[in-house]
């Protein structure tokens, strides 16, 4: 059986679970006492290493099986949870972690063995040797009793009920004219094994090596979705002999037992002449008996993206929980699809409202309600489509408490990080974008925000300090907020760099506000870092998150007050796919601009017009609006005349505002962004394109690049 088809469904499960194992140990850190975070920690890392094996991942099956062995005794209460032990965690979840970018990157996990951390995991186990070899002896009972009780149930050869199709009795009667031998097979599964199905394919991969499987009872198919209760039978051909075949379906972990024997085809049925079962071996009993703990282990939650159990586990979930998980995988290609689907509907729609403008015909009544309903379904399909490609935050952010924490030990600062809204949505093409910008923050607010201790206590702040990541929804954007309360931006100090780096000029400089000032920090290259160490100092961090969110057509700004904190606020869409556009005209060529930055539309006298620093501005209720002619801009010639009054669009950006004077008014519209690619790089105010209802296309334009 080829385990490539499952390879991406891998590294998505084994994600979830390391992001799962990094929460629960930050958890067992903080109460090395409780048995909910243990058995999920041990949960985890038994599904983990069932599925690294099931993959032939050896090297990470073997890791995860020494951090399982560990919390099988921490969980019987042999060992107790401390610091060093946490530590020695948190490095086996990184080297798991590295395993996962290989496999992800080349398909193979690489060459590291990691035995200095498997090492330690077993110095942990010999710390409480003695305890260990006490419990090991009575656990051995109940599998022995789960190996009798297998020997009873597959007495008489469960193959010998086996229905075949012709075709199968033609395939067994030419392999008996070849000599070939024809075995029977009953795999009994521990009833303490989690992952059944992962185990049955073990056994069927074992198996086939040696053998060729004729029948499975259940279907293959069934065996794979779990659909089986603690035992499959197989009917093989194979020239090898059948204590061969049993030993390698009792080399895969957890199963109980094999029992297997010679058959014969006769009249359409089997016959055995020579019975054979074959328990597994002592050794093996005794390697896994340290496992075997009563009651077993229920299944993780299905939050946790794992497979429910059978029957029985379903009776152990917790109350309020559901039972099964009503969570679907989606690949993102597929509904990239489906939203180009989505996309060519609203074209036509918008054709649609094109010609009925057009036609003036008597009796269009009929039509329009076509266009109405036409409307109805494309908005609801829109609406549908955009939940479904809506993730919680959640998935991003989960990853940096255990960030911090590391960065707390490293700059040997105490720091605690607070977040909320993490079950705020975004765009799924959003949340996969939007990590590094945002660790690029916590990691600033961590080394530059927060000072050190004596300086908090000649302050008279707390010994530990605070940052804080909030994320909530404002109309059709989500904002993210990263702040501390460290020490705040020294915009003095940022200035004397920028002029000691050439940045600027002295005289530049003596001009510059604060906040123009601050805003030096997202230059490439810029760090006001005194070395340059393991965190910070290579000025690679703020530049990489403003041209990461811009290329996300959002903003980011910074608000800071020296002595008291500093924050950083990020401002997304929902979704990068359909927007509320106003259309426009100028030079006679159609554009158009989202809504979202849009604040009002103004009716401007020429003489209203005045000129600041040879610039052009407008003073509207109080406020100086610098003017941005968008015929210029775009290098064509204004279908207005100089005396006309100026059609001007008010657009913001942050606390930032300019005035866009267009041609002509079309309207609000709805629109599909369709992106340029790699045509046109250079013009950064141009977004992408969208084709209208007459079929025309209309550049986007980026307001954000253009204030």
């Amino acid at each position: 059986m080829d385990v490539s088809q499952y390879l991406e469904i891998f590294l998505d499960e084994t994600k979830e679970h390391l992001q799962s194992l990094n929460t629960q140990v930050l958890e067992l850190e903080s109460d090395p006492e409780n048995a909910d975070t243990i058995n999920e920690i041990f949960r985890a890392a038994h599904s983990l290493k069932g599925m690294a094996g099931t993959m032939g991942y050896k090297r990470m099956q073997t890791l995860t099986h020494d951090m399982e062995n560990v919390f099988s005794e921490v969980r019987n209460g042999n060992i107790k949870v401390t610091p060093d032990m946490i530590d020695v965690l948190f490095h086996c979840l990184d080297a798991l972690e590295e395993y996962n970018n290989n496999i992800q990157e080349t398909a193979d996990e690489g060459t590291n063995d990691n035995e200095p951390l498997i090492r330690q995991l077993n110095d942990i186990l010999k710390q409480n040797a003695a305890q260990e070899a006490e419990d090991v002896s009575p656990a051995k009972e109940p599998e022995k009793a789960d190996v009798d009780g297998g020997k009873k149930e597959s007495e008489g050869g469960k193959w010998d009920h086996i229905h075949l199709d012709e075709s199968q009795i033609r395939v067994i009667e030419e392999a008996q004219k070849q000599g070939k031998k024809v075995y029977g097979l009953n795999v009994v599964i521990q009833d303490s094994c989690i992952l059944k199905a992962a185990r049955a394919f073990l056994v069927f991969k074992a198996v086939e090596e040696r053998a060729e499987i004729i029948v499975s009872d259940p279907s293959a198919q069934d065996v794979e979705d779990e659909k089986f209760d603690k035992d499959f039978t197989l009917i093989i051909l194979s020239d090898a002999a059948l204590e061969e075949v049993v030993k390698a379906a009792e080399s895969v972990s957890e199963i109980a037992q094999v029992a297997g024997a010679p058959i014969m085809l006769e009249n359409n049925s089997f016959y055995h002449p020579v019975a054979q079962e074959t328990p597994a071996p002592q050794e093996k009993q005794a390697e896994e008996a340290p496992k075997q703990v009563a009651p077993a282990p229920a299944p993780v939650s299905p939050d946790k993206k794992s497979k429910p159990a059978g029957k029985a586990g379903e009776k152990k979930q917790a109350p309020g929980k559901p039972i099964v998980n009503r969570t679907v995988r989606v690949d993102i290609e597929k509904l990239d699809v489906l939203m180009n689907l989505v996309s060519e509907l609203i074209i036509a729609k918008n054709s649609l409202v094109s010609s009925a403008n057009q036609s003036h015909v008597e009796g269009s009544g009929g039509f329009n309600e076509q266009i109405e309903y036409l409307e109805s379904v494309t908005t609801n399909l829109h609406e549908s489509v955009m939940k479904v490609r809506m993730v919680p935050i959640e998935s991003v952010v989960n990853k940096f408490p255990r960030m911090i924490r590391d960065l707390s030990k490293t700059l040997d600062k105490k720091m605690e990080l607070f977040m909320s809204g993490e079950e705020t949505e975004l765009d799924r093409t959003v949340v996969d974008e939007i990590g590094d910008p945002l660790m690029h923050l916590l990691r600033n607010a961590a080394d530059h925000g927060l000072e050190s201790a004596e300086l908090r206590a000649q302050r008279g702040k707390p010994e530990v300090g605070s940052i804080y990541l909030d994320a909530y929804q404002d109309g059709n954007n989500v904002v993210i907020e990263v702040r501390d309360d460290g020490n705040g931006i020294d915009a003095e100090g940022v200035k004397n760099k920028a002029i000691e780096n050439k940045v600027v000029t002295p005289e530049q400089a003596a001009n510059m506000t604060d906040k123009e000032i601050v805003n030096l920090l997202f230059l490439p290259s810029f760090s006001t870092a005194k070395k340059v160490t393991d965190v910070s100092g290579r000025g690679v961090g703020l530049d990489v998150v403003r041209s990461k969110i811009e290329s996300l057509s959002g903003e980011v700004e910074v608000k800071s007050k020296l002595g008291v904190g500093s924050t950083w606020t990020i401002r997304l869409p929902l979704t990068l796919a359909i927007i509320q556009a106003l259309m426009v005209v100028v030079g006679g060529e159609k554009y158009a601009i989202s809504l979202g930055s849009i604040q009002t539309l103004e009716d401007i006298a020429p003489s209203d017009v005045k000129l600041v620093q040879n610039k052009e501005v407008i003073n509207l209720r109080g406020m100086v609006i610098p003017l941005i002619r968008l015929s210029k801009v775009l290098d064509i010639e204004s279908s207005r005349a100089p005396e006309e009054n100026l059609i001007v669009v008010i657009v913001k950006k942050g606390d930032k505002m300019a005035g866009l004077v267009i041609d002509e008014l079309i309207g609000q519209q709805e629109i599909v962004i369709k992106s340029l690619g790699k045509y046109i790089k250079q013009c950064k105010f141009i977004s992408g394109a969208t084709i209208l209802g007459d079929g025309e296309v209309a550049l986007i334009l980026d307001a954000n690049a253009l204030i």
